[in-house]
């Protein structure tokens, strides 16, 4: 089993991008799960979503404590709350940010990843560009399809026409690609040494 946990602030599309991704793994024939966790329901709270796909009944109905793959949406939550809690460190580590590693103040907890499972993107700089609106969410899922491969493009963009009008996710699915092309750019990149 894949367990995800999604960090964001309330209104960036956390709890979207989680039932994505539990649509999408189902549409691909796994067993899927998706929930939230959050308080007040403002714009702008730190909210969590949790996924997990599996190829093999899930039984489990709690919060993930120690997920595989953390995916920050926002980065200032690095000192709001601690989103490596219980954190898997063999597990992937993916920011949604146009700084490096240094300037987010998180060396020491990323240091502890393996080579290429740390990815920072500027979701959503992306998101603007395609969307026109700051969600980085569906940037991200691309994104973790690349990293992942837990997921494909063709479903993620089906999961994606099935959720929001066309207008809207039309320009989404773009921006899904984007983050999807961008990861595996800096993946060859680094195999490549460059």
């Amino acid at each position: 089993m894949f367990q995800i946990r999604i960090h964001g602030r309330g209104g960036q599309g956390v709890v979207s991008a989680s039932e994505l991704l539990s649509v999408v793994a189902f549409e691909e024939g796994k067993y899927s799960q998706s929930f939230p966790s959050f308080g007040s329901e403002r714009m702008g709270t730190p909210v969590q979503a949790f996924a997990r796909i599996s190829d093999s009944a899930i039984t489990v109905r709690e919060p993930v404590m120690e997920p595989d793959m953390l995916i920050i949406q926002d980065p200032t939550l690095f000192q709001a709350v601690n989103v490596f809690e219980g954190a898997k460190t063999d597990g992937y580590l993916l920011i949604n940010s146009s700084k490096s590693i240094e300037e987010l103040g998180i060396e020491e907890m990323s240091s502890r990843y393996p080579r290429n499972h740390v990815i920072i993107l500027p979701a959503t700089e992306l998101a603007i560009k395609y969307i026109k609106q700051a969600k980085p969410n569906t940037v991200l899922l691309g994104a973790f399809a690349a990293l992942s491969h837990m997921v494909k493009i063709p479903a993620l963009k089906s999961a994606i026409l099935g959720k929001f009008p066309k207008k809207i996710a039309e320009p989404n699915i773009i921006a899904t690609v984007a983050g999807y092309n961008f990861v595996n750019k800096l993946l060859q990149q680094e195999q490549q040494g460059v």
